[in-house]
C-alpha cells in the first residue's frame, strides 16, 4: 500500500514538473517573439553629440521614428565618427556595417560629381535654399543615380562657407597667399588654391588640434560647423563670403530597409524627403546666426563680401574653381553644362 502511495506521489510530482517546464518554455518563446519584433537601427555620423545637427535634427528624428512605430523601431545614434570614419560613412551604410549614416559628399572626392555641382559659388545663400535645391534635384532624378547602392532618407546642405583665420583677416584673394586652409571639399580646395592659398585635407574631428599646433592658419567652413567643433575659440578673424556650400546625405542600407515589414517602411518613408530637408535647413540657418553672433560678441574681426562673383578681385578665383570643376565632370563623360544649368534653375526656384 505504501509502495503504491509513493509511486502515485512520484508520478504526480513528475507530471507537475513537466507542466511547469512546459509553461516556462511557452513564456520564453513569447518573450523571444516580442523581442524579435523590435528592430534596432545603428545611425553613424561625425558631428559632436553637443551639435545642433545631433540634438535638433537626428535625435528628434530618431524619437519620432520610435514613437510612430510604437517602439518597434529603435535608433541608436553614434556621433563623433565613433562607428564609422567621417569619409567612410556612406560606404559603411552601403556595405551594411551601419544601418543609417550621414556624410558630406565632398568627403568622397569624385563619388558624387553631379550632386556637388550644387556646391559651386553663387548658387546658394542659405542652408534652407541649399536643402531645397538638393532634395529637389534628388526627387527629380537629376542626381539620384549617384545613390543607387543605398536607400536615401533625405538630403541636407550647409549654409555658405567662409574663411576663419587665427589672426589674419581675409579681405582679398591675395590675403590667402602663403596660408594653409583646411578644405571641406575639392571644390573649395580648388578655389582656395586659385586664390593662392594652400588647401589641406583632414577630417573635421582633427581641425581643432591642427589649429592649436599651427598646422593650419585657418579653415573654410560655414558658421554652424565652426561653432559645433568649437573652432571659434581658436579663430579671431572671419570673412563672410558665399563661395561654396556643402552637400550632405542621410541614407540607409538598402537590404535593411527592404527587410522591414511594410508598415515600418511606411514609418521611415513618412519621416523622409522634403519635410526633413526643410527641418534641417532651418536648424543649420539658426546655428549660422547663433555662432556668428557669438564671434561678434567676442570682438572678432568681421569681413563681409556679399556678392563675390561680381567683385572684380574675387570673381577670378571663383570662376577658375567653377570652370575647373565643370571641366573635371566633362572628362568623366557627364553633361556638366546641362547639370549646371538645371542646378541654377533649381537655385532660383528655391530662393523664395
Amino acid at each position: 500500500m505504501m509502495r503504491k502511495f509513493l509511486a502515485s506521489s512520484l508520478a504526480l510530482i513528475a507530471t507537475l514538473s513537466l507542466a511547469g517546464c512546459s509553461q516556462s518554455s511557452d513564456t520564453s518563446n513569447t518573450e523571444t517573439s516580442d523581442t524579435s519584433e523590435t528592430v534596432t537601427l545603428r545611425f553613424a555620423h561625425f558631428w559632436p553629440a553637443s551639435s545642433a545637427t545631433h540634438t535638433d535634427i537626428f535625435e528628434p528624428w530618431a524619437k519620432k521614428i520610435e514613437a510612430e512605430s510604437d517602439g518597434r523601431i529603435r535608433v541608436e545614434i553614434f556621433p563623433s565618427a565613433t562607428l564609422a570614419k567621417a569619409d567612410m560613412t556612406y560606404d559603411a551604410v552601403a556595405k551594411g556595417t551601419v544601418d543609417i549614416g550621414s556624410q558630406l559628399q565632398g568627403y568622397s572626392n569624385g563619388r558624387f560629381p553631379l550632386t556637388q555641382v550644387a556646391e559651386l559659388p553663387g548658387l546658394s545663400n542659405s542652408a534652407t535654399q541649399m536643402n531645397c535645391m538638393l532634395q529637389t534635384l534628388y526627387d527629380a532624378g537629376d542626381i539620384s543615380s549617384e545613390y543607387e547602392d543605398t536607400h536615401v532618407l533625405f538630403m541636407m546642405g550647409t549654409g555658405p562657407g567662409g574663411f576663419h583665420t587665427v589672426d589674419k583677416p581675409i579681405k582679398q584673394p591675395d590675403d590667402l597667399k602663403g596660408l594653409r586652409f583646411r578644405r571641406p571639399s575639392a571644390i573649395a580646395g580648388d578655389i582656395i588654391e586659385a586664390a593662392g592659398g594652400t588647401p589641406v585635407g583632414l577630417p573635421a574631428t582633427d581641425i581643432y588640434t591642427s589649429l592649436q599646433r599651427g598646422v593650419l592658419d585657418g579653415i573654410s567652413l560655414p558658421w554652424d560647423a565652426t561653432g559645433s567643433f568649437k573652432l571659434i575659440e581658436l579663430t579671431n578673424a572671419h570673412t563672410n563670403i558665399p563661395f561654396y556650400s556643402s552637400a550632405i546625405v542621410v541614407t540607409m542600407n538598402k537590404d535593411k530597409y527592404a527587410s522591414l515589414p511594410e508598415d515600418l517602411q511606411q514609418v521611415i518613408d513618412s519621416n523622409s524627403g522634403k519635410a526633413m530637408a526643410e527641418v534641417a535647413g532651418k536648424v543649420f540657418d539658426a546655428e549660422d546666426d547663433r555662432f556668428m553672433a557669438e564671434a561678434q560678441a567676442k570682438g572678432d574681426v568681421m569681413v563681409d563680401i556679399v556678392d563675390p562673383l561680381n567683385d572684380p578681385e574675387w570673381k577670378v578665383p571663383l570662376e577658375a574653381g567653377t570652370n575647373k570643376y565643370l571641366n573635371d565632370i566633362k572628362s568623366l563623360g557627364l553633361d556638366a553644362d546641362g547639370v549646371y544649368q538645371k542646378v541654377k534653375q533649381v537655385s532660383a526656384a528655391c530662393n523664395g
